[in-house]
């Protein structure tokens, strides 16, 4: 009766060295994305024609369907008949089951929400408003807006759409009186004020070690179940470059490690949770004198959408005016331009559904 165990191999993977009574014996790598061909597991595949395989060096499920089978029938004296038969179940059962486009078409509009940011400029600029399974990153300088954008936009979501967001402040500029001043402006009974204020959940980290296990804590559940009024639909991190950029240059080279670190946790939250992911980001300024957003450009690939903010210093101009640049977008084109006043934001149109076809969260959607 042959003899198991399982060992180590040479190169560090999980091996099962199995031994006959002669002492003569095979070794079988148990890799992860490998399927190694036993008996039982397919009918047809019996002991014989597994050993007969082996001698050829065939050991997977992998190393079979990929094979040349009419070579492989001769080199084994096997019946080819016999081999496309065990293929064909093995590719049954180990591929991947094929969806049309259509249908994942149909997936992406049934699971992805969008949220208004208030304000109808941009909202413009956003096809609409932030897309739940995306992130979306805001840039600008020192008193470019960026903050009071993530407030607004904290506040619509928790007052007039009635979802739970939640807040990582990493800049320590998050207050409750500010948030109450504005919801004043859009809720009349102190009741709303204070159920809006209950769905904001606001967590304060001042290093990248610190907000990583923030966020998996909340892709563990362990933040998402403690929200009250209604379902987490955004997560808004100001600023993320606040605990990245002094990690980065110079001789600390594990700096681009905890920022892809963070990159992955925001895109598996945004993904798994379905949650629209607002984060900020500073400037900086190219060779030609022209803003640019921080980080570098391995960062640049994170977020699916970018927008940067600049003051607008006209003569004559309101104070809290701002022109808005979407820098990158996958549906809209890069550019576009739209100025909004921070001092006065604005509802979006009703049932702007946009060019998108998705849905358009509104106060009265399912919690």
């Amino acid at each position: 009766m042959p003899n198991q165990c399982l060992q180590k191999c040479s190169h560090g993977c999980d091996v099962r060295v199995t031994s006959g009574c002669g002492g003569a014996g095979w070794i079988e790598h148990e890799k992860d994305d490998m399927v190694i061909l036993r008996e039982g597991i397919c009918p047809g595949l019996n002991q014989d024609l597994i050993q007969a395989l082996r001698n050829v060096d065939i050991r997977t499920v992998e190393d079979l369907v990929s094979a040349n089978l009419e070579e492989l029938a001769q080199k084994c004296s096997l019946s080819y008949k016999a081999l496309i038969a065990v293929r064909r179940v093995l590719l049954a059962q180990h591929a991947a089951f094929p969806v049309s486009c259509a249908d994942l078409y149909e997936e992406l509009l049934s699971s992805t929400a969008i949220l208004s940011t208030g304000n109808h400029s941009l909202d413009k600029l956003l096809d609409s408003g932030l897309y739940t399974g995306e992130i979306t990153e805001l840039t600008g300088g020192p008193g470019s807006g960026k903050t009071q954008v993530c407030f607004s936009t904290a506040v619509q979501i928790a007052c007039q759409l009635k979802q739970s967001v939640i807040y990582i402040d990493t800049n320590g500029g998050m207050t409750a009186n500010r948030l109450l001043q504005m919801l004043k402006a859009k809720a009349s009974t102190m009741e709303e004020q204070m159920a809006a204020l209950q769905r904001i959940q606001v967590l304060r980290v001042f290093d990248v070690f610190s907000l990583l296990t923030c966020l998996q804590n909340i892709r563990n559940g362990g933040v998402h179940m403690a929200c009250v009024g209604g379902s987490v639909k955004a997560l808004i991190i100001d600023s993320v470059s606040a605990v990245l950029s002094n990690m980065l240059g110079g001789k600390q080279t594990e700096g681009m490690s905890l920022m892809m670190q963070v990159a992955g946790e925001l895109k598996t939250i945004s993904k798994d949770l379905n949650i629209a992911v607002l984060v900020t980001n500073h400037a900086t300024r190219d060779g030609s004198g022209q803003p640019r957003a921080g980080l570098g450009q391995s960062w640049s690939h994170i977020p699916r959408t970018r927008v940067l903010l600049q003051r607008v210093e006209r003569p004559g101009t309101a104070p809290g005016l701002r022109l808005a640049t979407l820098t990158k977008s996958s549906r809209q084109s890069c550019q576009v331009q739209e100025e909004f006043d921070l001092g006065c934001w604005t509802d979006s149109e009703e049932g702007k559904a946009g060019t998108s076809g998705k849905r358009k969260l509104e106060s009265d959607s399912p919690k």
